[in-house]
């Protein structure tokens, strides 16, 4: 039986030396950059929806399906190039998975069709959540026993800097150089980033004793399926908020149009130190952070419904909700490493294709509040909803753990 611990285990060898410093930090370094480019090419096509939809003649309504055919790649990719990629050589896959990477926003610059858009954003989308699996593993391999959480946790670090830098300039860059523009510079820095993958990660040998039947086994752990669930449905009560935060901040906070993106960059603050402070949490208590970060989301969510009459308070709510968000996504990677079994990397891409559909029940369920006439405080109190349902299932997982472990102890 595979239980919880406080800390990853290497994933190879656990009895060899961590990489030097400086060349684990060089390769640390390439990972987040890697990151960097996919947060930002997954969240600057919601900034220049307007330009897309000119671009191949279409509505924005249907132009608002890349972001779906983005997130169908993540969840189709990330399981499937898990289990076939765990024999193969790690940096040699992360190489390759930057390379599809950098194809698919390339043919996203160069398409002119709506077809071709789809076709393009969908495999762009392909490598994402096994990118930051694999990457996982590797930094994990990179550093002393107990220091896996931290490892983890600096590896995420890209998407919160693509919050931060990379979809504001990109979108800055799309709307006055034209949307094709920034899809093209974010294909090069994936092309950078395989060449620093290839330049840094040290040489590792795959799992010669991968097959894809026993990765796709760690399925058959019923903890590992309701750890995705806490993810899809928990995560997805920040994704109800955040999907109609602008109109929020417009209509209830009060705020003008050129004030959003300042909101947007203090919750993209909050989830850079956020990350940072969830590899210690981690390393202090796993199932502890998991319990915290999904009931304080929701307890954040629901002082957010009042805050969000104010600015400052508002302001200050939602960077908190981004600290707590941050701890939750490091803290479900780390947990679908250990209960995956011999298939981390399965798991650890796996969670990627959970938080995408987070993203999509999120922001459907939130609409659908809306479009019923609540208003927009509405979408706040189903993020609150799907935080306690998420925190109900952890709690339905623990309970099973600890009703196995007892039964192991009794020999029944």
């Amino acid at each position: 039986m595979t239980t919880d611990a406080p800390t990853t285990a290497r994933t190879l060898d656990p009895d060899a030396p961590a990489a030097p410093a400086d060349h684990a930090a060089f390769a640390t370094f390439a990972l987040i950059l890697g990151g960097f480019a996919i947060g930002t090419t997954e969240f600057v096509t919601m900034g220049l929806l307007p330009e897309i939809a000119d671009g191949v003649q279409v509505t924005i309504p249907e132009a608002g399906h890349a972001i779906s055919a983005y997130a169908i790649g993540v969840v189709i990719g990330a399981p499937l190039i898990a289990a076939f990629g765990a024999r193969l050589p790690r940096r040699g896959l992360l190489v390759t998975l930057m390379a599809l990477f950098a194809l698919g926003n390339a043919a996203t610059a160069l398409t002119s069709t709506y077809g071709g858009l789809i076709v393009a954003r969908l495999l762009t989308g392909l490598p994402h959540g096994a990118f930051f699996g694999i990457a996982s593993l590797v930094a994990v391999d990179m550093v002393r026993r107990g220091q896996g959480g931290r490892a983890v946790s600096r590896v995420m670090l890209g998407i919160p800097f693509a919050n931060v830098v990379g979809v504001p300039a990109a979108t800055w860059l799309g709307q006055n150089l034209g949307w094709r523009t920034t899809f093209a510079i974010v294909a090069v820095i994936g092309v950078v980033t395989a060449a620093l993958v290839f330049a840094s990660v040290p040489r590792t040998r795959g799992d010669l004793e991968a097959t894809v039947m026993r990765e796709l086994r760690a399925f058959h752990n019923v903890q590992v399926w309701l750890t995705l669930l806490v993810g899809a449905v928990g995560f997805g009560g920040m994704f109800a908020m955040y999907s109609y935060i602008a109109p929020l901040l417009r209509n209830v906070t009060g705020v003008g149009e050129s004030a959003v993106p300042l909101f947007l960059l203090v919750y993209g603050v909050g989830a850079v130190i956020g990350t940072v402070m969830s590899g210690r949490l981690l390393e202090w208590s796993l199932i502890k952070t998991l319990v915290i970060s999904l009931l304080g989301t929701g307890a954040l969510l629901a002082v957010l419904t009042v805050t969000a009459h104010s600015p400052i308070p508002a302001a200050l709510t939602i960077f908190a909700i981004a600290l707590t968000v941050s701890w939750l996504v490091v803290a479900l990677q780390v947990r679908l490493m250990i209960v995956a079994g011999e298939a981390r990397g399965l798991g650890a891409a796996s969670n990627h294709a959970s938080l995408n559909i987070a993203n999509a029940l999120g922001a459907w369920l939130g609409g659908v509040v809306i479009a019923q006439g609540h208003g927009w405080i509405a979408p706040i109190w189903v993020g609150v909803g799907l935080s306690i349902g998420g925190a109900l299932i952890l709690a339905l997982s623990l309970w099973l753990r600890r009703r196995e472990q007892r039964s192991l102890t009794s020999g029944d």
